[in-house]
């Protein structure tokens, strides 16, 4: 068995054919065996035994294929700002829940109430609000998180808060007179 990429190409096309387009549907196949001969080509000098040429080809084959699938996967852009549910009767609970905030919000000290009123209230991005703050983009980013947080901890010391399997709040139940007491809610 010779090591020239003349004979290799001539030798191993088809079963190389074979191998991919039983793995790859469709009309892929002869880009994908182009990019396995250049993949070939450039290491075909690295290889030192021949003998262990059919197994080292079929390596390279199934990698590229592997690249193929890897290079597939879908990429979503999610947008800025996420739309609000239509129908709020659909998440009851959390629309309970987040008509809290603006109380919540008002009640954090002065640096994130006014990075969350304008990242809730107003929808606006984490480059907005460094903006309108005057600051960097970080440190928008910094205050937003840390206000997040604190929001977080006041509602889980206020209530107890059973979920879906995808995180959305099935139902609650007060444990003080804060957030839920004192809005009426319950």
């Amino acid at each position: 068995m010779t090591c020239d990429f003349s004979s290799v190409y001539a030798e191993f096309l088809e079963p190389l054919r074979r191998f991919v387009a039983a793995r790859v549907p469709g009309p892929g196949v002869d880009d994908l065996l182009q990019e396995i001969y250049l993949r070939i080509h450039a290491h075909l000098g690295d290889l030192r035994d021949c003998s262990r040429l059919p197994g080292w080809l079929y390596r390279i084959a199934r990698r590229a294929v592997v690249d193929h699938y890897r290079s597939r996967k879908p990429v979503v852009d999610l947008a800025e700002r996420l739309p609000a549910p239509e129908d709020p009767c659909a998440d009851e609970v959390e629309w309970e829940v987040v008509s809290w905030l603006d109380g919540m919000i008002g009640s954090l000290p002065p640096r994130y109430r006014e990075a969350m009123a304008l990242a809730v209230g107003e929808g606006l991005s984490q480059q907005e609000i460094a903006d309108r703050l005057g600051l960097s983009l970080s440190g928008a980013k910094s205050r937003v998180q840390r206000g997040r947080e604190r929001l977080k901890e006041m509602l889980l010391q206020c209530c107890h808060f059973e979920y879906d399997r995808f995180g959305g709040v099935l139902d609650y139940q007060a444990r003080c007179c804060c957030c839920a007491v004192e809005a009426g809610e319950r």
